[in-house]
């Protein structure tokens, strides 16, 4: 038995696997609000003690006339046996060990390995454990904004990830398998590619000393993007500011925008899909990743007919002589939310020393 999951700052998602060699469903996935645990084995330790089953009418009545405390009973369970763990969590980890990113944890494998008996226990970036995930994706788990021509031979894969933050990874090929690169990359600083970018890059920085990508690109980008249109456009309809303070405001930003509500909206996600192809097109280049460039996350499969439309790939393939070159790369939008925890999965499959498809 294997555990696996998704360490985010806002939900973790744990999931029990009994994984043999392919790709299997979870027998047991529980989804969890992060900042109501202190610690990621105070949400392990509810996790893994097995569900009491429920109990039957008679069973409760006799229990009554007894005299019994059935509530009581089950304090002695013991947590599942568990051959390997993964965790995929949103922050650097080094040395196996991690400072989350948006939670006031310290996750550490070791401490892990010895509080729960577990053999071994591995953790790592969410974006490589994602990167994992994306390997074993069925074909109508993605969809695709540009076919391209990859080369028959296995080269590069690159995967980005807009949700709450930015993450990147290159997938490299040694030879026999793919094998995922952690990364830091939506943390380098944001390059922007015409006047309008200048603009807002001089308006980020009235408020940001450092001004990353994901300062543009991810769900508090969106809303940053919004708020530039605004000052300088200085079209917002009331409805949409009281919407926007009442609400997720990048989520009734994308939503006015797809919908043609207001332009405001749709200046903003122009602007954002414009400046995400552009950084997909960089992550491409560096790592000449000619067999495929992966989306990721939360945004895109929201953003989906807007990154349809041309926006994104035309800014993807606005490298100079380079154009063809980025033409022929397939470009493909991640739609099931659980590849992180599925990569995850595979991972803790091949720790527990049984074939899996890592």
């Amino acid at each position: 038995m294997i555990v696996a999951g998704d360490i985010g700052g806002t939900k973790t998602h744990l999931a029990l696997f009994d994984w043999k060699k392919d790709r299997v469903d979870p027998i047991r996935l529980e989804s969890f609000h992060s900042a109501d645990y202190p610690s990621l084995e105070d949400m392990l330790t509810e996790f893994l003690v097995p569900p009491k089953p429920p109990m039957l009418v008679e069973d409760f009545v006799a229990e009554k006339t007894d005299n019994a405390q059935p509530e009581l009973e089950h304090q002695g369970e013991q947590p599942l046996e568990v051959n390997a763990a993964c965790f995929g969590i949103a922050g650097p980890v080094i040395q196996n060990r991690c400072h989350t990113t948006n939670l006031p944890w310290v996750v550490d494998g070791a401490t892990l390995e010895k509080r729960f008996a577990i053999p071994t226990v591995k953790l790592l970036n969410d974006l490589e454990a994602m990167a994992y995930g994306i390997l074993l994706l069925r074909p109508d788990e993605v969809e695709v904004l540009n076919a391209g021509s990859p080369p028959a031979h296995n080269q590069a894969l690159a995967l980005i990830a807009a949700g709450t933050g930015l993450g990147e990874s290159i997938l490299f090929w040694n030879g026999s398998r793919y094998q995922p690169m952690p990364s830091e990359g939506g943390h380098t600083d944001f390059a922007p590619n015409n006047d309008d970018e200048i603009e807002l890059l001089r308006h980020l920085r009235g408020h940001y000393l450092h001004v990353s990508y994901e300062r543009v690109l991810s769900g508090p980008g969106l809303h940053a993007i919004y708020d530039y249109v605004r000052d300088s456009k200085k079209n917002e309809p009331t409805w949409l500011s009281e919407q926007i303070k009442a609400g997720d405001p990048a989520a009734v930003i994308a939503e006015a925008g797809l919908k043609g509500q207001a332009d405001i909206a749709k200046q903003a996600l122009d602007l954002f899909a414009c400046i995400y192809g552009a950084e997909a097109g960089n992550l491409a280049l560096k790592g000449m990743t000619l067999n495929g460039v992966y989306l990721g996350g939360g945004i895109a499969p929201k953003l989906l007919a807007k990154l349809k439309d041309g926006t994104f790939m035309k800014s993807f393939t606005n490298k100079g002589r380079y154009k063809r070159l980025m033409n022929s790369i397939p470009v493909k939008v991640v739609m099931n939310q659980k590849t992180a925890l599925l990569g995850a999965a595979s991972v803790a499959a091949s720790l527990s020393h049984t074939p899996a498809a890592v």
